[in-house]
């Protein structure tokens, strides 16, 4: 037997660890831990969304076959960072190795890498996370043999090598980047869609009931939570942008107005983070609803830019 530990940012029936383990054989591993909770004091908002759709996966994974070894949040638990929780589990059930998907964390990573195996005393298995266009060391392979660090170039490089708004070898429309077209201020012409509501179950009022009373302290307030937690929620927020969202995104990219927590962004930033959406998915929404004549191409280009180009050249730099 395996055991396969799936991060928060991880929530994805597509995350590599899947695809390796034996639903049959293998035990998959989930805890909302104290350490990762509080080594910097994150938003209670951050904190809830987080828990609540972990337990919304594991409960996912449960109803297909999985089996699953899931600790909620508890500061009493002797088990308050990773590795303890491990060898708990350990301690239960010995396992010939532990596999994990690399983290998107830095931190994290480097003591997966580095110290988890002499620590666990099994072998600790890495895989790539394929959740992204462009592997590390694909970007490290370009950023060696190109002479300044810039976003535009690697983006256009990624606009070529996956065929988004492109014409052959040349972009839809004759240009590469319509940011020029992102930065007027918003006319008041343009209403802004009313955000889309999410109806709250028993697990969502669970975890917000437990974050009001275990992490007070930190700064932000959760009186009012509207962030999708399951995959289908997540899927209805990306729709929600495509329809009433992206047609003036390019427009009012840039633009902040006093008073408006939001104009016509997406708010889809989370549910790519935590494996809700993959990139590819939202990226091929937005370009079919240019081909579909929905959006204009400086709002499709605009948005496809922050994913194809910032997210993975910034995640390439870190």
């Amino acid at each position: 037997m395996r055991y396969g530990l799936i991060l928060g940012d991880q929530l994805s029936e597509q995350i590599a660890t899947l695809k390796v383990l034996d639903k049959d054989q293998d035990l998959i591993l989930m805890a909302e831990l104290v350490e990762e909770a509080t080594y910097v004091q994150h938003h209670p908002q951050k904190i809830a969304f987080i828990f609540s759709a972990m337990r919304h996966f594991a409960k996912s994974l449960k109803a297909q076959g999985w089996k699953i070894r899931y600790q909620t949040f508890d500061r009493t638990q002797a088990a308050q960072g990773f590795i303890d929780f491990i060898q708990a589990q350990l301690k239960k059930n010995p396992a010939e190795a532990l596999i994990i998907t690399e983290s998107g964390e830095f931190r994290l990573q480097q003591a997966i890498a580095t110290t988890w195996s002499n620590q666990l005393q099994i072998p600790v298995q890495i895989l790539n996370d394929d959740r992204f266009f462009c592997s590390p060391q694909a970007f490290r392979n370009w950023a060696s043999n190109t002479k300044t660090l810039r976003m535009e170039f690697f983006y256009r490089k990624l606009r070529q090598q996956t065929g988004y708004l492109m014409n052959g070898n040349e972009p839809i429309g004759g240009k590469w980047n319509y940011d020029i077209e992102n930065r007027q201020a918003w006319n008041k012409n343009d209403p802004i869609p009313s955000a889309l509501q999410f109806d709250r179950d028993q697990i969502d009022l669970d975890v917000i009931e437990l974050v009001k009373t275990e992490f007070k302290e930190h700064i932000g307030q959760i009186n009012h939570f509207n962030w999708a937690t399951t995959r289908q929620q997540a899927l209805e927020a990306l729709q929600y942008f495509i329809n009433y969202q992206l047609i003036h995104f390019g427009q009012y990219q840039d633009a902040m107005v006093s008073g408006k927590d939001y104009l016509f962004h997406s708010l889809l930033s989370p549910y790519l983070n935590c494996g809700l959406l993959s990139p590819k998915e939202v990226c091929d929404a937005a370009q079919q609803a240019y081909f579909d004549h929905h959006v204009p191409l400086n709002a499709a280009e605009g948005f496809i830019r922050q994913i194809l180009g910032w997210r993975e050249f910034i995640r390439g730099i870190y």
